[in-house]
């Protein structure tokens, strides 16, 4: 009798634990640093993380939901990192050609010699820019892809603004980012992680945890677009993430 007490009771105790961890987490968003990485030791930081199992199978999420749009023509990665996004979408899509920008020089320096290491330098090609301020000419891209950037930002608006400027009639975006209202069970994992396993230099400017304190929940991503030109678009929820897709 004892014994079922007792099992009962660490049943009853994990549940309990489970129901608290499955609810969302309602935090005010905290504005993160700015956009940009000039510390080359957190730019070694990202990179080591990117090839991590973890972030494979993000990168195996984003491309399943690419796939569901057919990209075609040139595709551009806004905020593209160390670029094993770009390398694996170069892999799976052979017709297309890539342009990866991001606002650190070191960043593309890093990621230009992840492509041509594995052999897509032929295909993909880097610019420095701000999505604020694309580097393209109106009308000229056919898709725009970013992930995990979206919550530094610092205009939102005028981000998705320059993305419609760039697009050419018919042009999709696709745009992937934590969102703020994850299970609270995301943010103890996150912390955890950023106390014991990720590098510290990451933990120096507080990442992932800020990241994840500044991402907006999927209501704020619509009230979002409402101020922009796009009139075709829609917001899906994941489990810790949200996409945001839209046409010109």
């Amino acid at each position: 009798m004892l014994l079922i007490i007792i099992l009962a009771a660490v049943l009853v105790s994990f549940l309990l634990l489970l129901a608290v961890a499955s609810r969302s987490v309602t935090i005010p968003r905290q504005i993160g640093p700015d956009e940009g990485i000039d510390d080359n030791e957190i730019v070694k930081a990202y990179d080591r993380i990117s090839q991590w199992p973890q972030f494979r199978v993000i990168r195996r999420i984003i491309i399943h939901e690419l796939k569901r749009h057919y990209p075609q023509g040139t595709l551009v990665d806004v905020g593209c990192g160390p670029g094993y996004l770009l390398a694996d979408m170069a892999r799976v899509f052979n017709d297309l050609k890539f342009i990866g920008v991001d606002i650190s020089s070191q960043m593309v320096e890093k990621a230009t010699g992840n492509i041509a290491s594995k052999g897509f330098i032929e295909r993909v090609s880097f610019r420095v820019g701000d999505i604020q301020e694309l580097p393209f000419e109106s009308n000229s891209l056919d898709f725009v892809v970013s992930t995990l950037s979206l919550h530094h930002w610092l205009q939102p608006s005028q981000g998705f603004e320059e993305i419609l400027r760039v697009l050419k009639p018919s042009g999709q975006f696709l745009v992937f980012d934590l969102k703020r209202n994850s299970p609270r069970l995301a943010y103890w994992l996150v912390r955890f992680a950023q106390s014991l396993i990720l590098p510290t230099a990451l933990g120096r400017i507080n990442e992932p945890t800020s990241s994840f304190l500044a991402s907006y929940t999927p209501t704020e991503i619509e009230d979002l677009m409402q101020d922009t030109g796009f009139t075709t678009w829609r917001v899906r929820a994941g489990l810790f993430w949200s996409f945001t897709w839209g046409q010109k």
